[in-house]
């Protein structure tokens, strides 16, 4: 059985991914401005989703790594 530290490593690992795919997405609609497009609306969209699931996923990292433990960068942002 896991306990919360464990979960708490695989969730970051899942935030980074999610980061990283949220990434994909902004590079894709960038690319479709340098072309002469406009962004898609739908890739902005799905950015927008996976950088809120990934702040869920960092909230939930710091609830199970219990008081007083610090996570690097997870406050950090806009």
């Amino acid at each position: 059985m896991a306990d919360a530290a464990d979960i708490a490593g695989r969730l970051a690992a899942i935030s980074e991914e999610l980061a990283d795919l949220a990434l994909v997405r902004l590079r894709d609609a960038a690319d479709e401005v340098r072309s002469g497009g406009a962004p898609d609306a739908t890739l902005v969209a799905e950015e927008r989703r996976m950088t809120r699931a990934r702040r869920s996923v960092d909230k939930a990292v710091l609830l199970l790594s219990g008081p007083g433990v610090m996570t690097a960068g997870l406050d950090e942002g806009p």
